[in-house]
């Protein structure tokens, strides 16, 4: 059935909703007709879940440089200094804008009476660099951007909108060298129905990959789209074997995924077994305020060893009213739970968390594609190299979102308006009947990756992955030649390309590395450089 053709136009198009995104949007919104596209609701987004907080230097006894060092050691030797250096460079100017917005950053009284932020500190860093309201820093962060938004007429969201695939030259004609970018097919969960956007410039801020594991932090909406759509365009993407597993979510049955927060042990909470004793400093001379890479395996080590189903997370030492003030979410979450962590430690687990590698961007968020940017989790930059530090992320959402807005402010980009793009055919394909084929591949990715490509990796596993991964791809690719599309589908399919892509990385690295660790090669090399991944056949490639 060919459908009516449905078709917005914008100077800017971006897909994704959350810090990045909608950052970028009101940074050009004075200049520019935007639409932004949201997934789901403009809240339900990894932005809105964040609890921690973002870095940077407000201390005085803080530095720039202490920043930029404890990040490159934090990245495990794989981090572009210069991206680091601007990263943290760029930092307090980037909180300033948001401060601008009205995000509420706790603060606090001096004992001269003067008031300031209140800073905490989080694993890898070595002073109190951390901005934060409460433990629930995404949520202020998306409720000011998402007001900030609503009020500005240049910009128009899309609520429950799945990007389909980027609209290049290539495919709109004979010329397969025109890797310019013209705009998006889109598919609208309202309607069920495919639309196009033109737009003269397209950002993805799509986020992360973290829902192809079992188990995730993330929101159901971080499937990797971006990522997947930028590789199927003609993108390099980086670094995809590195996957951030957080140390502590939080192990109960009505919980899942529940954070607790890393500045819980910045505060002093420690991690215990369930005979009451620590074990990190077994682990590490920092103990618990270790990079995040180290305190999974050390609590997915301890797990398997003794067999148990979780680990334990304590700051019941520290005063009840002191706990209530700074971890007031969690402490609602745990009491609804019937968990008074006040009084009695928290089981916890590790859970994916955060896609360290990404779509290849330089400084100012370009891609290898004319007119398509990408900002945030989506993007690799360089910053966080073998291991992301703790709250460096939604900084990197704001100094690269501002970046980026810049750069495109300095270029004049027409080439979307003449572009004929045609309409999305559904004249071959039918509604499906066979939906569970959907479902089962989907959770048998998201099992296997778990258990072959998650914390501790061998050559075998990876092996066994891949084998899957592609014949699931073949199934998902005739599936999806025959059925019209639907939300299972569409992240389905972006599931198995970023699969693939994780796989792929991680057998090519013949070390261990931040978090990438291969019991078949257990050492760290003295040198080594990232992983990039090359469209053309996949060939990889190591970045200079």
């Amino acid at each position: 059935m060919q459908m009516e053709k449905i078709e917005h136009q914008c100077q800017v198009l971006v897909i994704g909703a959350g810090a990045a995104g909608l950052t970028l949007a009101l940074r050009l919104a004075d200049q520019s007709d935007i639409i932004v596209l949201s997934k789901s609701n403009l809240s339900e987004g990894s932005t809105y879940y964040a609890q921690g907080g973002i870095a940077a230097v407000y201390d005085e006894n803080d530095s720039v440089e202490s920043h930029v060092q404890d990040t490159l050691i934090a990245g495990a030797g794989l981090c572009s200094e210069k991206a680091v250096r601007f990263t943290a460079e760029n930092a307090r100017a980037s909180l300033e804008t948001l401060i601008s917005y009205g995000v509420p950053f706790d603060k606090e009284t001096t004992p001269d009476g003067d008031e300031r932020f209140h800073l905490t500190r989080e694993g890898g860093h070595s002073h109190r660099r951390i901005l934060h309201a409460a433990d629930a820093t995404g949520k202020a962060v998306q409720n000011t951007l998402n007001n900030a938004t609503k009020q500005h007429a240049n910009i128009r969201v899309l609520e429950r909108y799945n990007a389909v695939d980027l609209i290049t030259g290539a495919k709109l004609g004979d010329n397969a060298s025109d890797k310019r970018v013209y705009g998006a097919y889109v598919w609208n969960r309202n309607t069920e129905q495919v639309e196009v956007i033109k737009a003269n410039v397209v950002v993805l801020a799509t986020g992360g990959a973290s829902k192809v594991y079992q188990y995730t932090s993330n929101p159901d909406v971080a499937s990797g789209d971006g990522i997947a759509m930028a590789w199927r365009a003609g993108c390099r993407v980086a670094n995809m074997e590195f996957n951030q597993f957080h140390p502590t979510s939080l192990f109960h049955a009505d919980a899942q995924n529940f954070l607790l927060t890393e500045a819980l042990r910045g505060e002093g909470a420690y991690l215990r077994r369930p005979d009451g004793s620590r074990f990190m400093p077994e682990y590490d001379e920092r103990a618990e305020l270790a990079p995040r890479d180290i305190v999974a395996r050390a609590i997915d080590k301890e797990m398997k060893r003794l067999g148990a189903d979780s680990m334990f997370l304590d700051i019941s030492h520290k005063d009840k009213a002191f706990i209530k003030k700074h971890f007031p979410t969690i402490y609602r979450r745990c009491r609804m739970l019937g968990i008074k962590m006040h009084e009695q430690p928290m089981p916890v687990v590790p859970a994916a968390h955060y896609t360290c590698g990404g779509v290849k961007t330089d400084l100012n968020g370009k891609t290898d594609l004319d007119n398509l940017y990408a900002v945030g989790e989506v993007a690799y930059t360089g910053l966080h190299g073998a291991n992301r530090m703790a709250s460096n992320s939604l900084l990197e959402c704001l100094v690269f979102a501002e970046s980026a807005a810049k750069h495109i402010q300095k270029h004049d980009y027409h080439q979307a308006e003449s572009a004929v793009i045609p309409v999305w055919d559904e004249s071959k394909v039918s509604d499906s009947d066979e939906a569970v084929i959907i479902q089962h591949n989907w959770h048998e990715l998201r099992l296997f990756m778990w258990d072959y490509v998650g914390i501790v990796r061998t050559n075998k596993r990876l092996e066994r992955a891949m084998r899957r991964i592609e014949l699931l791809q073949q199934e998902v690719q005739e599936y999806y030649s025959h059925f019209r599309v639907s939300n299972n589908l569409l992240e389905l399919r972006n599931l198995l390309d970023v699969s693939e892509l994780i796989v792929r990385s991680a057998i090519s690295r013949k070390e261990s590395r931040g978090l990438h660790y291969n019991q078949d090669y257990p050492k760290t090399k003295s040198r080594s450089k990232p992983t990039v991944l090359t469209p053309d056949n996949c060939p990889i490639n190591f970045a200079d």
